[in-house]
């Protein structure tokens, strides 16, 4: 299902990192960065929290608002109960609204915002998203003290947290369009090899939303999926180009967050929900704002699953969101 937008705009972002992204090829394009997981903190569920308080300090402060003006806050992440989220943007706002999309969350965070926004519910809006690498392996994989060794294919949760303004205020990048996704089954099941699990996800939305437009790939000056990793991507373009879309303005934002030659310890990329923000509210808003970009496709992809489903043996469903951004 694709939208169009008249009357929605991107104004700010903010970005906060932990160590091992400031470490990585876009270091200067994050506003805070940390030198250690815990984040001054005493635990990593805290330093989350942490994080998303910054992000939205700095976004607030960026913008020139208060926390009053602001009519509705979408935020999500992978603690338990999107705590994070909750303990982190408590305060700021007239309304909060909590999404659960995995790795997905900034893009469909960004829609039910826009979505506000084009029908003239509310002014304005911040969409906030965060993750923790510790946190997240801790709850979904291993307890962290196990060190389990990782397989080449896997994924590493990206640390931090990013938040964007969306208004009906003019700006120079404008939100043009949304591509809602569908639930996806591939019958997949291996939690360290998230890029086969997604890249279904990402195929599914991207046919959608060129068939639904009436656009080709080359329509994008970019098009950026969320967190395929390495082995995803190259999964992507394969079904992609079966069905007759060649994507040469192609590139993942897992590959892009890390150095995969230098930074071994992220194996396959990056994934989380704030690996796509991370790199979409810094460096491609930034390369928008300068027009050297002008038309960007973004598509955040998520892992529906659970422990306890994984441990009970089900397949492993994916989803991805779309959303267009546009220099006016």
């Amino acid at each position: 299902m694709t939208f169009n937008y008249k009357n929605v705009y991107l104004n700010e972002t903010s970005t906060v990192c932990g160590p091992i992204e400031k470490e990585g090829p876009l270091k200067k394009y994050f506003d805070k960065t940390y030198d250690d997981l815990y984040g001054e903190e005493k635990s990593f569920e805290k330093a989350e929290i942490r994080y998303v308080k910054d992000a939205m300090v700095l976004l607030l402060r960026k913008s020139g608002l208060i926390k009053e003006e602001i009519d509705l806050v979408v935020g999500g992440d992978l603690l338990n109960q999107i705590a994070a989220s909750t303990y982190g943007t408590c305060g700021v706002g007239k309304s909060f609204i909590g999404v659960y999309g995995a790795c997905s969350s900034s893009v469909l965070g960004m829609i039910v915002a826009s979505n506000f926004i084009e029908g003239n519910m509310v002014e304005n809006a911040i969409v906030e998203v965060s993750s923790h690498n510790s946190a997240s392996e801790k709850q979904f994989r291993n307890p962290v003290e196990y060190g389990t060794p990782k397989v080449d294919s896997a994924t590493f949760t990206a640390s931090g947290a990013a938040a964007c303004l969306l208004s009906n205020e003019k700006s120079k990048v404008k939100v043009e369009s949304a591509t809602l996704g569908k639930i996806v089954d591939y019958q997949q099941n291996d939690v360290n090899d998230m890029g086969r699990v997604m890249a279904p996800a990402a195929y599914e939305t991207l046919k959608s939303h060129f068939e639904e437009t009436g656009r080709n790939p080359d329509y994008y000056d970019l098009i950026l999926t969320g967190d395929l990793g390495c082995f995803g991507k190259e999964i992507l373009t394969e079904y992609m180009r079966e069905s007759g879309y060649i994507l040469d303005n192609y590139n993942d934002c897992g590959t892009m967050l890390y150095d995969l030659e230098t930074q071994k310890e992220v194996h396959a990329g990056g994934s989380g929900p704030v690996c796509s923000a991370l790199v979409n509210f810094g460096y491609i808003y930034d390369e928008l704002k300068k027009k050297k970009l002008k038309k960007v496709l973004l598509v955040a992809t998520g892992a529906l699953f659970s422990p306890t489903t994984v441990h009970q043996g089900e397949d492993i469903y994916s989803i991805a969101h779309a959303i267009s951004l546009e220099v006016v």
